[in-house]
């Protein structure tokens, strides 16, 4: 990722946490695909909606770390929020 690539060696731990939770996101919807069932599927759909939440979490202690500008913040913050919205569609689609 190479925002967190900028962060200073002493915040890695901020910065991994970044990463895994973002890469979670799509690696929980490559798995929950592979599913036999809606169910099952939007349990993973649901995981990936969590590590967005935790993305998003990070994201603000990288901002009030000041890692990241006010504007990177929110800018990160709307694309996180546009895909929530694209997912929690696809959760609600995948309950009915």
């Amino acid at each position: 990722m190479l925002l967190t690539s900028r962060f200073p060696k002493e915040h890695w731990e901020i910065s991994d946490q970044m990463r895994r939770s973002a890469l979670s996101v799509c690696l929980n919807i490559a798995e929950g695909s592979a599913k036999k069932s809606d169910k099952d599927f939007n349990r993973f759909v649901e995981h990936a909606l969590g590590s967005i939440n935790e993305t998003v979490a990070a994201l603000d202690i990288a901002c009030n770390e000041k890692l990241i500008t006010e504007i990177v913040f929110r800018s990160y913050v709307s694309k996180a929020e546009s895909i929530t919205k694209q997912l929690g569609g696809f959760s609600k689609k995948l309950r009915s």
